[in-house]
């Protein structure tokens, strides 16, 4: 089994920045693709990123391209997510899951998904 761990979630003014943490740890890490997603009250969960297990492929959602930066140190086990230039809209709790498969050229999906963390709050004020 994979246990993941996300931190890093706060409260941010629209225009502002924060940098997202993952840890993994109950497997190899290096083997799974991992990805984040976010869901904001009364909305689905929606895809964020997603890096392949070398860390040279990634994969945004359209909403999110030239904003968020998602990398990973497979040395630490950990991905990040840097999230900068905020929105309101960007709202949501934000999660890191795992897939035991490569990266997909079609937008992950929640239910592709092997492991999941708990979440960690990101508020955007305006």
């Amino acid at each position: 089994q994979v246990q993941l761990v996300e931190s890093g979630g706060g409260l941010v003014q629209a225009g502002g920045s924060l940098r997202l943490s993952c840890a993994a740890s109950g497997r190899t890490f290096s083997s799974l693709t991992m990805n984040w997603f976010r869901q904001a009250p009364e909305k689905e969960r929606e895809f964020v990123a997603a890096i392949n297990w070398s860390g040279d492929i990634t994969s945004y959602a359209d909403s999110v391209k030239g904003r968020f930066t998602i990398s990973r140190d497979n040395a630490k086990n950990t991905v990040y997510l840097q999230m900068n230039s905020l929105k309101p809209e960007d709202a949501a709790v934000y999660y890191c899951a795992a897939a035991r498969g490569p990266i997909m050229s079609t937008t992950p999906s929640r239910y592709g998904m092997d492991y999941w963390g708990k979440g960690t709050l990101v508020t955007v004020s305006s």
